[in-house]
C-alpha cells in the first residue's frame, strides 16, 4: 500500500525494480551519503544493492522491517523504513536517507510524520525511535521538528567510513507525546 505524503511525494513499498535508482543515487553521491551511512562503502556494484533490496523484502515478509521508496512522481529520491518492529513492545525505529538534491525541502520531515501517523494509528505502536549520528545536523533536525524527545547518546555506536567510531543521538516519540504539525 502506497502512502501519500503530499501531492507530489508518495511512499511505496520497496521492490526489486528500485535497485537501479537506489544504486545510482548512492554511487553518484557516495561521498555525501557515505559520510553518514557506512553501508555505502560496501555498495560497489548494482548487485550489492539488489542483494540489499532482496533482504529487505524478505524482512518485510517477516514483519521485522518495512522499507519504502520515497517517490517524487515516478522518480525515486530516497528510502525510509521501520526497523526492529516489535509488536509485543509496540515499538519501532525509523531510519531514512534522501538524495542530496532534495534535502532542505521538508520532504523527509513530512515522510517521517506520515510514518509516525501510520505506526501510531494503524499499527497501534506506542514508541518510535530515531537514531542520528551526533554531527549529522540535518538528520537530527527532523525528529526535533516533529516533537521527538532527546533520550541520550549511544557512545561509539557505529563505525564510519574512515574506520572511526561515531556516537548516535537517540530520539523517541511516544503516542502520548503527540506530534508537532
Amino acid at each position: 500500500m502506497n502512502i501519500k505524503v503530499n501531492p507530489q511525494i508518495e511512499l511505496k513499498p520497496l521492490e526489486m525494480g528500485d535497485s537501479k535508482p537506489i544504486f545510482s543515487i548512492l554511487d553518484q553521491q557516495r561521498d555525501y551519503i557515505g559520510k553518514w551511512l557506512p553501508f555505502v562503502q560496501y555498495t560497489h556494484k548494482i548487485e550489492d544493492t539488489r542483494k540489499f533490496v532482496a533482504s529487505m523484502i524478505e524482512e518485510a515478509e517477516k514483519n521485522t522491517t518495512k522499507v519504502y521508496s520515497i517517490m517524487l512522481g515516478s522518480e525515486l529520491i530516497g528510502l525510509i523504513s521501520f526497523k526492529d518492529i516489535s509488536r509485543v513492545n509496540k515499538s519501532t525505529e525509523i531510519g531514512y536517507w534522501i538524495s542530496q538534491d532534495y534535502q532542505g525541502r521538508g520532504i523527509m520531515t513530512d515522510a517521517v510524520r506520515q510514518m509516525c501517523k501510520m505506526a501510531f494509528e494503524e499499527w497501534k505502536m506506542n514508541r518510535i525511535v530515531i537514531k542520528c549520528a551526533e554531527e549529522n545536523y540535518p538528520s537530527k533536525r527532523i525528529p526535533q521538528k516533529i516533537g521527538f524527545k532527546y533520550e541520550g547518546l549511544e557512545r561509539e555506536s557505529i563505525v564510519m567510513i574512515d574506520g572511526q567510531f561515531a556516537n548516535l543521538e537517540v530520539f523517541s516519540l511516544l503516542k502520548s507525546d503527540g506530534m508537532k504539525i
